[in-house]
């Protein structure tokens, strides 16, 4: 049994809800400026106050309550991450009213459990189209009463409907919200079986904002610290940072859209940004593909090259030698710097979560000039329970224990954790609580990992996705996938072989990365389909394999792969909102593909 604690003390309230903490600030801070709204023609961005935040956020709360809210009703949120967004969820807990979100990719099926399993009585959709697909539940979910769409006027007409109520009522509703109420309930993405409402309290969320600040000041508590919001705020880490924001210097802005995010990104201009490692993966691909080919090309690489070989050496006692600082200084100059301008050009940090970053990424964007730290966390946990700081990094782990978390590593592997965030139980579930909190307060996560000597965690799978071949070796897929898809035309891996001889792997291709690939490398114009079959793309594929299978045994190596025509996608169900894969739909799915790999069709 392996144990961490941070022991760094956390000087909060637990009785404030979220509403007390944006009132703490209102009332110390009016005239900050707590978010930027991208203005109507998308070019720039204007500045709210806490104060005028505040005023939007009484306006639609009394609204709500006019159209007949009740403190602890569950209101839905289905839209895309926007301002509009993050004023519903403000205004929602200002009336003592529990928001809960559906991914705005959520199909019938999924928006008909979450409305019906949480009781939500008043949902809040993005678009007609989005709308329609609640109202047809009107049949099937007694609870529901009234479907409002935001592209229709929505925040407008909760607005005027508050006009009659009174401020002495919202002011009683937002005050009786204590710490231990429910603040939200986060269905899981579900990579397996039907997703569980995860019930978080409101001191879960001021208890880690605070955490936070303490923890990561320069990251988020900077007189200039600003972050563009792009993840789904139905995701956990999402919604953490807008509470973060309230509790910190932090100027939030949202970014709807991710086919305009580095525009977005360039005008916003943030100090740190948030995303999984996906997206990581795209801007270092879509770089090397710009770099086109010949000289250019490997210029690039070059300088690729040179800021991975830096930032190792920042990790050496005697750090980079002069020739490398000179070779990093000329890299920089040549090529590094204009990534960093196409990134808005004051970024500093940014942070990964949600799946495993690489280190060869990690140490490319450090090399860059941006720090990358790698974290992790899970919805019970209200987000991150450790995270690699700008003064205690160790890239290829997810960092040291938030403040006042406790992290242990079982007989088996598993990973634990217990503090202030951690969750309480699920919504109308208590089998599955009880199948992961014990009496105690420690929350078995179902991930597997270790801790080094200096406290630093190390994820190495999920204890349901071990893959065990026929051999009996015990294979963690996720190393392997996660390596393969540093390919630029490389989109999913699914690594297979549960009682199979060998471990296998079925492959999708980028559509938008293969036509700049094929270019490149002075190939024709090719479909997927096409390129699927084609031998000099399998061969660079078999490369990619044969480079990834260097970071384990031989028992553990991909001996075969197969490329897929079809992408897995949230539209067909193979993949989560959060990007993670569906591993047994996938499975399914393709069952004979994977028949195939081993001669068993």
């Amino acid at each position: 049994m392996q144990e961490t604690s941070n022991p760094i003390p956390v000087d909060y309230d637990p009785a404030m809800s979220i509403a007390g903490l944006l009132r703490k600030k209102w009332q110390a801070k009016p005239s900050k400026v707590q978010w930027e709204r991208k203005t109507s023609l998308g070019t720039g961005w204007v500045p709210v106050t806490v104060g005028q935040f505040v005023e939007e956020v009484k306006e639609v709360a009394k609204g709500m309550m006019a159209s007949g809210v009740e403190a602890g009703d569950r209101i839905g949120i289905m839209a895309r991450t926007s301002y509009e967004w993050t004023l519903l969820d403000f205004a929602a807990w200002w009336c003592g009213a529990i928001p809960v979100p559906i991914y705005e990719t959520s199909s019938a099926d999924q928006v008909e459990w979450i409305v019906t399993d949480a009781g939500i009585s008043l949902v809040v959709a993005e678009t007609p189209v989005m709308a329609s697909l609640v109202r047809g539940l009107k049949d099937r979910a007694p609870t529901l009463r009234e479907v409002l769409v935001i592209d229709d006027g929505a925040i407008a007409e909760l607005s005027l409907r508050g006009q009659g109520v009174d401020d002495a009522a919202l002011e009683d509703r937002s005050l009786a919200t204590k710490g231990d109420d429910i603040a939200t309930i986060i269905y899981t993405s579900g990579t397996t079986g039907r997703p569980k409402g995860v019930v978080l309290w409101h001191r879960n969320f001021v208890f880690l904002s605070e955490s936070g600040r303490i923890g990561m000041p320069e990251v988020v508590d900077k007189p200039h610290s600003r972050t563009l919001l792009f993840m789904p705020l139905a995701h956990v880490f999402a919604r953490f940072i807008e509470v973060l924001a309230v509790g910190t210097n932090t100027v939030l802005g949202h970014a709807p859209d991710v086919k305009n995010l580095i525009a977005d990104v360039g005008t916003f201009t943030p100090t740190y940004i948030l995303a999984v490692p996906r997206v990581f993966e795209k801007i270092y691909n879509s770089a090397d593909a710009k770099a086109g080919h010949g000289v250019k090309l490997k210029l690039f690489r070059w300088a690729a090259k040179t800021a991975i070989t830096y930032s190792r050496a920042l990790e050496e006692p005697d750090g980079p030698t002069a020739a490398l600082k000179a070779q990093h200084a000329l890299a920089d100059r040549l090529v590094l710097h204009k990534l960093t301008q196409l990134l808005g050009g004051k970024l500093e940090f940014a942070v990964s979560g949600g799946a495993p970053l690489g280190e060869r990424l990690g140490h490319f964007y450090r090399g860059m000039g941006v720090n990358i730290l790698e974290g992790y966390g899970l919805t019970e946990t209200t987000a991150p329970l450790a995270c690699n700081l700008p003064a205690r990094s160790k890239i290829g782990t997810v960092g040291v224990a938030f403040p006042q978390t406790s992290i242990r590593i079982d007989d088996d592997g598993q990973i634990h954790a217990k503090g202030e965030h951690v969750f309480h139980g699920y919504w109308n579930n208590p089998e599955a609580t009880a199948e992961v909190l014990d009496a105690d307060g420690w929350f078995a996560t179902g991930d597997l990992g270790s801790l080094d000597d200096d406290g630093y965690l190390r994820i190495t799978g999920r204890a349901k996705e071990i893959i065990v071949t026929a051999g009996g070796k015990n294979v963690a897929p996720t190393l392997l996938e996660d390596r393969l898809r540093g390919h630029p035309i490389i989109s999913q891996v699914l690594v297979v072989g549960d009682g199979k001889p060998f471990i296998g792997a079925l492959v999708t291709l980028d559509p938008e990365m293969l036509p700049g690939w094929l270019a490149n490398h002075g190939l024709p114009p090719l479909t997927v389909e096409q390129a699927a079959r084609d031998e000099r793309v399998l061969a660079a594929i078999d490369r990619a394999v044969t480079r990834a299978n260097e970071a384990v045994s031989r028992a553990e190596s991909i001996r075969k792969f197969a490329v897929l025509t079809e992408e897995f996608t949230e539209a067909n169900g193979l993949l989560t909102p959060a990007l993670k894969i569906k591993r047994k739909p996938a499975v399914e799915r393709f069952s004979k593909e994977i028949a195939e790999l081993y001669g068993e069709a």
